[in-house]
């Protein structure tokens, strides 16, 4: 008499467990596309904000610098005039805020807040 092996049983995904999983993976890249650019530029404000806190005494100075360095990096999110710029004590803190809109699809938009201080922020002391 023969004996049978006992099935193996098979691991793996099928064909449209592989689909599914292919589809997920380009729906998170399509949208990290479009997240790039709203974050690239921030970057580029939140740079050209620690840039110009120092170079001018006056409200119209810093917008002026300001203007110059959203010139040069291709800043449209946000102008000169946008800017918040106090003064506490001795020190200019400049503060902005703004919204960014991505479209997603015909009426699907991702809104994204972005905002930035030059003022120190309270850090933890570390035991």
């Amino acid at each position: 008499m023969e004996k049978t092996s006992p099935r193996v049983s098979q691991r793996g995904l099928s064909l449209i467990g592989v689909l599914f999983v292919g589809v997920i993976v380009v729906i998170l890249l399509l949208l990290g596309a479009k997240l790039v650019p709203a974050v690239v530029e921030y970057i580029a404000i939140e740079r050209a904000v620690q840039k110009i806190k120092s170079e001018g005494n006056t409200v119209g100075d810093i917008r002026e610098a300001f203007q110059k360095q959203a010139t040069i990096d291709d800043i449209k999110s946000i102008t000169a005039r946008d800017l918040d710029i106090t003064k506490e004590g001795d020190r200019v803190v400049i503060s902005y805020a703004y919204t960014y809109s991505i479209p997603l699809m015909e009426n699907v938009r991702l809104v994204i807040d972005f905002s930035g201080t030059t003022r120190d922020r309270a850090t933890k002391a570390v035991p």
